[in-house]
């Protein structure tokens, strides 16, 4: 059909002649109403994205010197945080004389990753950077059973 031809077809039927394959020859046209296509794909890509899990970095900041309590309360957080699905970079801060024992971080550290060891898994271990001893902790990943 004539290009003239398909052009006078759309009009008629008030709708949009819309080239589906250029390349092709001769060249595959459609006679759709493009502001309804439009707005069916955005509504298709927003429900897609919908359905997406993005994986936040939550952060969580503790002490050397942290007492059980306070270690509990921020434990039962990072407990949350995991199961939300959410990795956790954890932050231990030293501060003036504390910087010569770092082992007392590591510890804390080390009771922190265990405490949460059911659900979670250790992506980076702890490392110094500066004054802070950084740990990143990820959710494990839920495995499917096949019955």
């Amino acid at each position: 059909m004539s290009t003239r031809d398909a052009l006078q077809m759309a009009r008629t039927k008030e709708l949009d002649l819309i080239e589906v394959a250029p390349s092709a020859t001769p060249p595959v046209c459609r006679i759709m109403d493009f502001g309804k296509f439009k707005y069916a794909r955005s509504k298709r890509d927003r429900e897609s994205r919908k359905k997406q899990k993005t994986t936040e970095m939550r952060m969580l900041r503790i002490r050397p010197r942290i007492d059980d309590h306070d270690f509990n309360v921020k434990l039962k957080a990072l407990r949350r945080l995991l199961e939300e699905g959410d990795k956790v970079k954890v932050n231990l801060l030293f501060r003036s004389r504390e910087m010569t024992h770092p082992e007392f971080g590591q510890r804390v550290l080390a009771k922190l990753a265990e405490g949460v060891g059911d659900i979670a898994q250790v992506e980076r271990a702890p490392g110094l950077e500066g004054r802070m001893l950084t740990m990143i902790v990820a959710p494990k990943a839920e495995k499917t059973e096949t019955t």
